[in-house]
């Protein structure tokens, strides 16, 4: 099993011709045949998108005309800042289930508009602001590199783009393997948070095993510590290691994400690691002990 995607989901990209969309859309077609059906484009319905190997892909000039064409399930954004937010409440009127928004630096007024749109709907966004979703060997949506994926048993989850990455490479070259890996995003606003993704590894019976990788600003990891801690009480629980990103960050300061900032006292890494810890969450080191320490973990 895996969670959100699998060999199945049918995926439409919005943002399809731009240099990015089309790059990353070349990339997802080559992995493992995953399924990319069409793409989004006002000014462009009716024609044909031709990738640099010839793959070719047909044109729609909204998000419901592409799904009823389609029968697609799934859509991921590659539209610039402006116009991101507007392409997210599209997905969502047009019902796509799952909505993967790759773009960093919306506004976060534009955020707080479709977190409200979000709610009253079905749909599941996952970002902005996030290298996507990744199930080894049967869908990649997003910017992930698939070559460091191997089809497994742990669940990554993360804040972070890059260290989504280190989890993947680690519990690869352990021999773990991963059910699939989410980047739910670094900005403050944002569609899904851990105890969403949480909920699901937990129920998912392939993944054995969890890391999630927090960073410094706003309470998702103490939150997702406590989620944790009770439904460990409720005989609900899964080896877990964890990490903090921005533990010597200076208050005050953001680091690198809109959201990775401490301020009021709150969203300190120490805070954090000592939530995790108190609900039997792991805590690795450094990030470069992520798969060692699960290695450790999983050995008791």
């Amino acid at each position: 099993m895996s969670i959100l995607i699998n060999k199945d989901t049918r995926i439409l990209v919005q943002g399809l011709t731009g240099k990015t969309g089309t790059f990353h859309t070349e990339q997802a077609l080559a992995y493992h045949n995953t399924k990319m059906v069409g793409g989004i484009h006002p000014k462009k319905g009716g024609e044909t998108w031709t990738g640099s190997k010839g793959e070719s892909l047909p044109i729609f000039s909204t998000v419901a005309e592409g799904r009823d064409a389609t029968g697609a399930t799934a859509s991921v954004i590659y539209v610039p800042p402006a116009g991101a937010a507007a392409a997210i409440i599209e997905a969502i009127d047009a019902e796509i289930g799952l909505i993967v928004c790759i773009t960093e630096g919306i506004p976060v007024q534009d955020m707080i508009k479709v977190k409200a749109r979000l709610d009253a709907s079905s749909s599941r966004l996952i970002g902005p602001n996030c290298p996507g979703v990744m199930t080894p060997d049967e869908c990649k949506i997003g910017i992930m590199p698939g070559s460091i994926f191997k089809k497994g048993s742990v669940g990554v989850l993360s804040r972070s783009g890059t260290l989504t990455y280190e989890a993947v490479f680690q519990t690869t070259n352990e021999g773990l393997g991963q059910t699939t890996a989410v980047g739910i995003g670094g900005d403050p606003v944002k569609g899904t948070e851990f105890i969403d993704m949480l909920e699901m590894f937990l129920a998912d019976d392939a993944t054995k095993s969890i890391i999630m990788i927090g960073e410094i600003g706003g309470s998702a990891e103490e939150d997702a510590a406590q989620f944790i801690k009770d439904e460990a009480k409720r005989g609900r629980a899964k080896p877990m290691v964890g990490f903090i990103a921005g533990r010597t960050a200076p208050p005050g300061r953001t680091m690198g994400h809109a959201g990775a900032v401490i301020s009021g006292g709150k969203g300190g890494a120490e805070d954090k690691i000592d939530a995790m810890e108190s609900a039997g969450i792991r805590v690795s080191p450094s990030p470069a002990r992520l798969g060692k320490t699960l290695v450790e973990l999983l050995k008791g």
